[in-house]
């Protein structure tokens, strides 16, 4: 099944750093979506299908971790990042 609402250009997992990246400004509405899921006690399943379009069922592996990936870098900058977007 293809998601039409999915991004382009997302990785399975998000390149890191301790400062924010390209990738981060361009994926902000992506992190946004994560934490709602996240409140919403979502499983990593359903953000991976919902979000990332991945579909769990067939890459059950990918999904999960994509999914983690994308969350871990959200939480990141709700917590952190987002000082360096208005400094």
């Amino acid at each position: 099944m293809k998601y039409t609402d999915v991004e382009p250009g997302l990785k399975d997992e998000v390149p890191w750093s301790e400062s924010l990246t390209a990738y981060d400004k361009e994926h902000f509405k992506t992190y946004l979506r994560f934490l709602d899921a996240s409140a919403d006690d979502a499983s990593y399943e359903e953000m991976a299908q919902v979000i990332l379009g991945i579909d769990p069922a067939e890459e059950p592996v990918r999904a999960r971790k994509a999914a983690r990936s994308h969350l871990d870098r959200a939480n990141w900058m709700m917590t952190t990042g987002y000082k360096e977007l208005f400094a």
